[in-house]
């Protein structure tokens, strides 16, 4: 009983060890994620630590990534900063070498786990490695167009009240953005805004608007009044209908997401409450078993 007693406590210990390691490590990412390397960019924060500390790098792999075996790769990760909202902060040839760098970091790390005999760990450091960036931009897009999701059918209904009240379009637009938090739907409304303000026509500023963003959501609206700019119907009227389809929307949506829980929520119940459940239950019996069996 007291040789299994204490290799029970040993094996509970060692992961009680392993859980706080793990969450520590979160926390402390989580933390150093925050930290404002230049605190005159707001935007700064938006990129990951580790790229900030590799771009400076990445000037040395200039001559590699402007080869013509990159072109594919530039015309994408082009169009997916500027659907991140991140032009401001790296370009295309910046994120291509903290791509390559990545994998260089990776194949290292990879090469000492193998001289030490961890293969399997240096290999999946090195897939890793590789993919991390790819998926890092994925997300922050896939973030990025939810965030303009939940905000769009606000603004529309606020559009729709000012435009109906009387005021024309670009007036409405103006005072919405001055009274609104700063978002990523703002950040793109206010920057056509000034385009228009600039000269450019309204619809060409809406056009390249949807092509920047490719939300489904707001280029389906953009389209809308861009067809009615050009047919001169009733802007207010268009911004009605769409706000109530989109309000509908994203009903249909929450109740998917509600119908998809319970399923959603079987693998951690199964994974982590149940086992909980039968040891908190079983637990006693099995103590009192081994405890007349041994004695």
């Amino acid at each position: 009983m007291d040789e299994f007693t204490s290799s029970a406590l040993t094996i509970t210990s060692s992961l009680l060890a392993g859980v706080s390691v793990f969450l520590f490590t979160l926390y402390m990412t989580e933390v150093i994620q925050r930290v404002e390397v230049e605190k005159t960019d707001e935007q700064a924060k938006r990129l990951p630590l580790v790229f900030r500390l590799l771009i400076p790098l990445a000037g040395n792999l200039s001559p590699i990534v402007k080869s013509e075996f990159f072109n594919e790769n530039r015309r994408r990760f082009h169009d997916m900063i500027i659907m991140a909202g991140l032009e401001n902060q790296i370009d295309e040839n910046k994120f291509i070498a903290v791509n390559i760098l990545f994998f260089l970091f990776g194949l290292i790390f990879t090469l000492l786990s193998i001289f030490a005999g961890q293969i399997f760990i240096g290999l999946l450091v090195l897939i890793l490695a590789f993919l991390y960036p790819r998926i890092w931009l994925n997300s922050t897009i896939k973030r990025r167009h939810l965030e303009i999701q939940k905000a769009l059918p606000n603004v529309l209904d606020l559009l729709t009240l000012s435009v109906e009240a009387g005021k024309d379009f670009l007036t409405s637009l103006r005072d919405i953005l001055l009274r609104r938090k700063r978002d990523s739907l703002s950040e793109e409304l206010e920057r056509t805004f000034q385009e228009i303000q600039l000269g450019k026509q309204r619809r060409v500023a809406l056009k390249e608007l949807a092509k920047r963003v490719q939300q489904p959501d707001l280029t389906s609206v953009l389209n809308s009044i861009i067809q009615a700019d050009e047919l001169g119907v009733s802007i207010g009227h268009i911004l009605r209908i769409q706000g109530d389809q989109l309000r509908m929307k994203r009903f249909s949506r929450a109740e998917k997401l509600a119908n998809e829980a319970p399923v959603k929520i079987l693998f951690p119940l199964a994974l982590f409450i149940l086992p909980a459940v039968i040891i908190i239950l079983m637990g006693p019996i099995l103590l009192k078993s081994f405890k007349t069996l041994f004695n």
